[in-house]
């Protein structure tokens, strides 16, 4: 896969502070510790979200600005990394600025294309993100379910692991990836690619 040219462009905790609508937009969204940075640094080949070792030290909507060549002025898609939820210590904290940007972004936002829903492959179902999934179906939103640290699982594991998640979040199928191997990366950039062309 050639080399990715990303931009980080703003942070923000107030819709206020949002980017202008523009380009597609694909929101990364799962529970504190899922591997959500990890994830986006390996689809980007590069460090551009912040990996840390605590839970939960996302606080605002991050965009990153993708681009064909490096002269573009303007970026032919947004990642964009949402806050984690369902972290013990700060879920309240958090579940209280939902509301006020989180949910904002996703009822509102007219360029949002996909947005990418994280859960861990080494996991059970967890009632938040069943919560999350019902949420964006609620909106009609278009979303993937994506099982992060697939390599940690053997391959019969994974498969029984992915079907038991795939039945208890109602949802077709899920795609595993893995930040460590990047397994996973060329069908998700493939999913991603898809809705900018629609």
């Amino acid at each position: 896969m050639k080399h990715i040219i990303a931009k980080f462009l703003t942070s923000a905790a107030d819709p206020k502070f949002f980017p202008p609508e523009g380009p597609p937009e694909f929101a990364f969204l799962g529970r504190s510790n899922v591997g959500k940075s990890s994830l986006i640094n390996s689809l980007l080949g590069q460090k551009m979200a912040h990996v840390s070792s605590t839970p939960g030290r996302t606080r605002t909507i991050n965009f990153i600005g993708i681009y064909a060549k490096a002269s573009q002025p303007y970026p032919e898609m947004l990642l964009v990394d949402l806050p984690g939820y369902g972290y013990a210590k700060l879920s309240r904290e958090i579940s209280a600025e939902w509301p006020k940007f989180i949910e904002p972004y996703l009822k509102e936002r007219e360029t949002l294309a996909l947005s990418i829903v994280l859960i861990d492959s080494n996991v059970p179902a967890q009632p938040p993100d069943r919560q999350l999934i019902d949420f964006l179906r609620g909106m009609g939103r278009d979303f993937l379910v994506v099982a992060t640290k697939a390599d940690k699982l053997s391959a019969n594991k994974l498969r029984s692991a992915l079907a038991a998640l795939a039945r208890d979040h109602g949802v077709e199928t899920l795609l595993p990836y893995s930040s460590r191997t990047g397994d996973g990366r060329a069908e998700l950039w493939r999913e991603i690619r898809s809705r900018t062309t629609q």
